[in-house]
């Protein structure tokens, strides 16, 4: 994501914070600026210490996506909440539910270590709004920091087990279905319950005049309807071979060539990858994008090798359309190799996938034109 910087690196992960986030820390500060300098201190200090739980949330889900060897490229702290993006989502439903889980349980263990610091009881009997805003009338201090860290983790576990996609709880949500159904039908009932609890969310806000829970039940809504596209999406690229797919007539450079061979290529035939051959084997990749940028940093006529990207990535054409769109979006590629076995046949690409799915999305699986009413059939 754009706009970003790492303020971190734990697990082999980056966690970064988006140039916005700064304005949370101002607007906490200014919720306590009546209290002088302690109040805009304790007021930034309050927003950090909320934004390292989200962080620790984020981790938990990371460090068990790891384990089950999905990569995590990052953690992105926002002015509204920290995201993991991971390689790919696992479709083990048992594998789901763990990753899902593990970020609320977070929140739990620190709920329950800082319950403990400040005596069960009392904690427990003072985690409620109107404690908290008697509390805050009389002054920052570190009871009331403790106070509203318990609370809000206690929150964050709640509001994240609301069974809608994005949210941990649509996720348990669609692997406890899919440990009775396929997993596209699985998506899609959890999408739809979640697209209504979006809506009695919604309408709850509109009720009682909460404008912010109004705005949280449309992400919700949008989300859970980008989650069910994305499940179509998948369920229609697992029905074709990557092998059946890729550009069988692409035209092949070799380590010979220079920047101006691929320049007429790129003209003449609108082909916009093309793979380096040395002998048999495919030894690196030119994109459009990497002449361009050889052209605007005034390369010259430079040998092909100098601006081709070595060892592409490799797959076989056996594979389905997803399980190598999968792999792009982990190894953050856009271009791959296809293979059948130790022969190279072509290149696949992520704009290749993608009009593949425009078209297979309208078809059965015998290649005949769907049915309306049925939407696609695999």
């Amino acid at each position: 994501m754009g706009w970003s910087f790492r303020i971190a690196r734990v697990a082999g992960i980056d966690i970064k914070v988006h140039v916005t986030f700064f304005l949370i820390l101002i607007w906490g500060a200014a919720q306590w600026a009546r209290f002088g300098a302690t109040g805009y201190l304790f007021g930034a200090g309050l927003m950090l210490l909320l934004f390292l739980c989200v962080t620790l949330h984020e981790l938990g889900h990371s460090v068990v996506a790891q384990r089950f060897g999905i990569t995590v490229r990052q953690i992105i702290l926002l002015p509204i909440g920290g995201v993991a993006l991971l390689g790919r989502i696992p479709q083990n439903p048992w594998q789901e539910l763990a990753i899902a889980v593990a970020g609320p349980a977070v929140n739990v263990v620190i709920a329950a270590a800082l319950a403990l610091g400040m005596g069960i009881n009392n904690a427990l009997g003072r985690v409620s709004f109107e404690q908290i805003r008697l509390a805050a009338q009389r002054g920052p201090s570190r009871e009331l920091l403790l106070l509203i860290l318990l609370s809000s983790n206690i929150g964050l576990v709640l509001f994240n087990m609301i069974p809608a996609f994005p949210l941990d709880g649509g996720r348990v949500l669609r692997s406890l279905l899919a440990m009775r159904m396929p997993w596209h039908r699985a998506t899609n009932t959890a999408a739809t319950i979640g697209r209504v609890m979006a809506m009695l969310l919604g309408l709850f806000g509109l009720v009682t005049g909460s404008w912010s829970m109004v705005f949280v039940a449309i992400f919700v809504f949008l989300a859970a309807g980008a989650e069910a596209a994305e499940g179509q999406t998948r369920t229609v690229l697992a029905s074709q071979r990557v092998g059946d797919t890729y550009n069988q007539n692409a035209i092949v450079l070799s380590t010979h060539d220079r920047l101006s061979t691929v320049v007429h290529y790129i003209l003449t035939s609108y082909q916009p990858d093309f793979a380096v051959i040395d002998g048999r084997q495919v030894v690196g990749i030119v994109t459009r994008a990497d002449v361009i940028r050889a052209l605007a940093g005034g390369a010259g006529d430079v040998p092909v090798p100098q601006v081709m990207q070595p060892h592409p990535l490799r797959v076989e054409a056996g594979q389905t359309l997803d399980v190598v769109n999968r792999q792009l979006n982990e190894q953050q590629s856009r271009v791959a190799a296809v293979y059948d076995g130790p022969r190279y046949l072509g290149l696949v690409s992520a704009e290749d996938i993608a009009e593949a799915f425009a078209v297979l999305r309208f078809l059965d699986g015998n290649g005949q034109s769907a049915p309306k009413e049925g939407g696609v059939v695999v």
